[in-house]
C-alpha cells in the first residue's frame, strides 16, 4: 500500500506528517518557504488520512512502517523528519526505529508520553454530517457547528470535504476507522525507544500538550534534544504562528 504525498523543491529530503484528522496540504504554504533553503519537501498523507488508501487497522507501528515503505520506494536516506501532533508520535517512533535514515527530528507540540482520548466530540460532529442533506461546505460548517464551536478548528476539518461525485460531498478521512482506533491516537512510545540525535521539540506557548513533566521524559527518549516555546500560539502552532515556526524550524535545520 502507497502513501499519497506531494513533493517539490531540490536538496535534502525533508518529510513532514500531519496531525490527526489532518493532511500533508495543511502544511503546503510554510514547506514551500523550507522548498526555498535546499529542500526536497514531502508532505505525506498518513494511511486513513488524506488521500492515501483507508485501512481497518491503525496504530502506530503500522504508521511508522508505512513510512519506511515509503522512504524505501523513494530511495530517501538522511532524512529532516517533523510531525506535529500524531504525526509527532509516528516521528518520534519512526526515528528511534531507524535512526540510520533521520539526520534531524522535530516534533510539534506533543510528547513521548500518553494522552488520554479527546477527540470524542469532534468525530461525533463528523459522523453526525448527513451528505444525503448537506449540499455544500457552508451547510457542512453550520451542521459541525453544533459539536465544533471555534471556527479555525471547523476550518481544518472542513478541509476534508471532497466532491465524491457532482452534487455528492463526502470525507476524504476513514472516519469509521478512525473511530474504532481512535484510543491509538493517544498511545505512549515504547519505553525503551531512544534517539540519540539532534531532536526539537516545540510547543505552542498557548497550549497544555507539552507541560514541564514533559521535559524529563523528553530527554530520557531524546537525550540530544531541545524545547523551544512558539509564543501566541495553541496547539496548531504551525498555523497560529508561522513566522517564528518557520525561523526556529530553519534555524535547526540548517
Amino acid at each position: 500500500m502507497k502513501l499519497h504525498s506531494n513533493i517539490f523543491g531540490e536538496g535534502k529530503p525533508f518529510i513532514i506528517l500531519h496531525g490527526f484528522l489532518g493532511m500533508g496540504d495543511n502544511w503546503k504554504t510554510l514547506a514551500k518557504e523550507f522548498a526555498e533553503s535546499n529542500f526536497e519537501m514531502h508532505l505525506v498523507d498518513q494511511r486513513n488520512h488524506g488521500r492515501s488508501f483507508h485501512s481497518d487497522d491503525f496504530d502506530y507501528e503500522l504508521l511508522a512502517e508505512d513510512l519506511k515503505h515509503y522512504c524505501e520506494l523513494n530511495k530517501l536516506i538522511d532524512i529532516v523528519l517533523l510531525g506535529h501532533s500524531m504525526g509527532g508520535k509516528t516521528a518520534m517512533l519512526f526515528a528511534t526505529k531507524y535512526p540510520e535514515l533521520v539526520s534531524k527530528l522535530l516534533v510539534a507540540d506533543i510528547s513521548p508520553r500518553y494522552y488520554p482520548v479527546h477527540h470524542d466530540t469532534i468525530l461525533e460532529g463528523l459522523s453526525r454530517l448527513n451528505f444525503s442533506k448537506i449540499k455544500s461546505r457552508s451547510e457542512a460548517d453550520i451542521a459541525l457547528s453544533n459539536y465544533v464551536t471555534e471556527t479555525g478548528t471547523r476550518m481544518f476539518l472542513l478541509k476534508n470535504l471532497y466532491w465524491v461525485e457532482k452534487g455528492q460531498l463526502g470525507l476524504r478521512i476513514n472516519l469509521e476507522a478512525l473511530k474504532q482506533n481512535v484510543s491509538e491516537v493517544g498511545e505512549a512510545l515504547p519505553i525503551h525507544a531512544t534517539f540519540i540525535k539532534d531532536t526539537l521539540f516545540l510547543r505552542g506557548g498557548k497550549s497544555e500538550y507539552i507541560g514541564e513533566s514533559d521535559e524529563v521524559i523528553i530527554h530520557r527518549h531524546f537525550p540530544n534534544s531541545e524545547l523551544k516555546t512558539i509564543s501566541n500560539a495553541g496547539h496548531w502552532l504551525h498555523a497560529e504562528n508561522p513566522k517564528d515556526f518557520y525561523m526556529a524550524v530553519i534555524n535547526f535545520v540548517s
